[in-house]
Formats: structure tokens, sequence, C-alpha cells
């Protein structure tokens, strides 16, 4: 038997140093993996260390020794053929599933349901003009003025700023800033889902306006009287023609 060159003992003492090293290193990531495993992983490595050493090569008598490159071991302890390189979770790489959007095209659904509440308010309109009667005032007279002179109900919110503020402030400055307000209300909240919850700001801004216009509308359809007077519809009456 041939010795073995002082030059190849050092490369494999180095290798096994090294080995032991990123055995030591991966001590925190061991718990993770099953204790069989483990130690089947350091039997393997263990028998390809020694393979390095003792593998010589000798073709012929008089040639001088070379060492192998470190051969590793096509079976383990118990003859097992398998070696564990890393525990991943389970999972496919790339994932096939659809992600849901939240939106719908217009045609047809939005068409569909627009279409369907235009018909159910024509059918109300038609079924509430053959049964609800509505007369026409008497012709109007010139000479005599009606007390109290109201608007119709769509503009009483109106004549009741009227009544409260300068008509620059009513007439223009307010209804001005209400409108300006629901013009930025689509830039101001972008949410863009559909749950009452999520659209905090669009639902008070909306609430906020029409609360006020309603109250201006029924306090000057109930709570106005002669000369357009405050008074309280249960004991001076309604003066106001439904």
């Amino acid at each position: 038997m041939v010795e073995i060159p002082d030059h190849l003992k050092k490369r494999a003492e180095a290798a096994k140093k090294k080995a032991e090293e990123k055995a030591s290193s991966s001590d925190a990531a061991a718990s993770k993996i099953p204790a069989h495993l483990l130690k089947r992983s350091k039997a393997a490595k263990g028998t390809s260390v020694e393979a390095s050493k003792t593998d010589v090569a000798s073709s012929s008598a008089g040639q001088v020794a070379t060492a192998s490159a470190p051969t590793v071991s096509l079976t383990g302890p118990a003859g097992h053929t398998q070696r564990l390189l890393t525990v991943v979770k389970s999972g496919s790489i790339q994932d096939i599933k659809s992600k849901p959007h939240n939106k719908v095209h217009t045609w047809p659904h939005l068409i569909v349901v627009e279409f369907g509440a235009m018909l159910a308010m024509t059918t109300f309109l038609f079924f509430s003009a053959v049964f609800v009667n509505a007369p026409l005032l008497s012709q109007a007279n010139v000479n005599q003025t009606p007390n109290p002179s109201k608007a119709p109900w769509y503009f009483l919110g109106l004549q009741e700023l009227l009544t409260l503020f300068h008509p620059m402030v009513a007439g223009v400055t307010i209804p001005g800033i209400g409108l300006f307000a629901l013009i930025l209300a689509p830039y101001i909240d972008k949410t863009v889902s559909n749950k009452p919850e999520d659209r905090k700001l669009a639902i008070s801004l909306f609430t906020f306006f029409m609360m006020f216009w309603a109250v201006l509308s029924i306090i000057g359809s109930f709570f106005r009287g002669l000369g357009f007077n405050f008074v309280f519809p249960w004991i001076d009456g309604i003066h106001f023609d439904l």
C-alpha cells in the first residue's frame, strides 16, 4: 500500500473541519428536523469523509499514487439510498387559483338593475296619477296675495334660508358650498368597497346634506304660518296645501 502524500492529508483534514463547522452552524435549524433523519445525515457525512481518505488509485506498479476526489457513497446506513437535503413546506410552486376582483361589467349587471328601477318608478307614478287626485289651484289673482305665500315644496328649504340669512348667503354661498362638497366627495373618499362600514365619509356627507334640506323643508311646510311667522302646527294649524 502506497502512503498518501501529506498535502492530500491536509486537504482532507481541512474538508473535514469545514464540514464540522457547517454542521455546528446549522444546529439552530436542526430542531425542526426529526432526530432519526439528522442522525442518518451525520452518518452519511462520516462515511464520505473516510472514503475520501482511503480512496487511492494505483493503476500500475511504480506509478505515483494520487488520491481521487472525495466520492459520495450511494448507500447510507442500513442500506438506505435516500438522503435528506432540506425540509420545505408543502405547497405548489405556482398559485393557479384566480383571485376574486371586486368589479362587474356595466352590461348587463348595472344596466339591468337601472332599467328595472326605471320600470318600477314609472309604474308607481302611473298608478299614483290614476288613483291620487291632484287638482290645480284656482287662477292667480294679482290683487290678492295669499297669506302665507309659500314656494313649492322643493323650494321651501331655500325660502327658509332666505328668512334667516342675506340673499347672497342663502341663495349662492350655502348652496354653492354644498354642491362643491358633493363634487369633491368622490376624490376625497376613494374607497371602492360597497360595505357601509367602509364608506363612513361618503355616507356621513350624504346624510348631512339630505337631513339639512329635509329639516328646512319641514320647517317651511308645517312651522310657518300667517306672514311666514314661526308657529306650532298642533296649536295654530297647518298653513300648507298638501
